[in-house]
């Protein structure tokens, strides 16, 4: 079957209002944006992966890093995030997006895949393994066409759905067709905080991180459950982050 270039967008700024800088913040030596691109350059099913930052001066920084590391960079408008995705999946010539925010530094890459191949399979609009909350916090990967978001973008403009890229599509499922991915029995623990948002966020990631990466670099969310299930003092440390969507 025939399905179009499939491209990998990341959403990266340094100004987050939480904890500026976050993606190049340092785990095992390397900044956490690293750790994310190379996940996704073990992805089989994708053909190119973009960064997609702002045109901020503040966000220089992270083009510098793309230059460096060789990953393809769009800069775009900071508020509209939905065009901003558009623009970066149009500069790398998508047909089908596969959406990641900057803030997963340790995203499984066998998810990932799974989402691609699901999504390839029914032919949908959009799979995703984040809106119906199984997987741990962090996991999360979205995947739909282009056109998907294209007519998204043409049919609204609510601020909360030019910020969040697929709100308007998952919230019409009279207009598109929708996957939901649900986690096997092992890897279900949506409670579980694997995402950038905090300093404690940080200083969790940075121990699972520099705990499994040295045997495995791509070590996947169920290696990193089993190490927080034998090592539950550690869940303390970011235990009390409130996460925006729950909120």
């Amino acid at each position: 079957m025939k399905h179009g270039r499939i491209v990998a967008t990341i959403e990266a700024r340094m100004t987050s209002s939480r904890l500026p800088g976050k993606v190049l913040m340092l785990a095992n030596g390397i900044p956490m944006l690293l750790h994310l691109v190379r996940r996704l350059r073990a992805v089989p099913s994708l053909d190119a992966i973009v960064i997609a930052t702002t045109v901020n001066d503040a966000d220089d920084p992270i083009a510098e890093f793309a230059d460096r590391e060789e990953v393809a960079v769009f800069r775009g408008s900071e508020s509209d995030v939905l065009g901003r995705v558009i623009g970066a999946a149009r500069s790398a010539g998508a047909d089908i997006v596969v959406e990641i925010t900057g803030d997963c530094p340790i995203i499984d890459p066998e998810l990932v895949e799974q989402t691609i191949r699901t999504f390839l399979h029914h032919q949908a609009d959009y799979v995703s393994n984040s809106v119906v909350r199984s997987y741990p916090d962090g996991m999360d990967t979205q995947v739909m066409t282009l056109a998907a978001l294209q007519r998204s973008a043409e049919l609204s403009d609510d601020p909360l759905d030019r910020e969040h890229v697929s709100r308007f599509i998952y919230q019409h499922p009279d207009m598109f067709s929708l996957v939901h991915l649900v986690a096997p029995p092992s890897l279900t623990w949506p409670d579980l905080g694997l995402t950038l948002d905090e300093a404690n966020d940080y200083e969790l990631l940075k121990r699972v991180i520099e705990r499994l990466a040295p045997q495995d670099e791509l070590f996947g969310c169920g290696a990193a459950i089993a190490f927080l299930k034998t090592n539950p003092d550690l869940l303390e440390i970011n235990r009390q982050v409130v996460r925006k969507g729950d909120q």
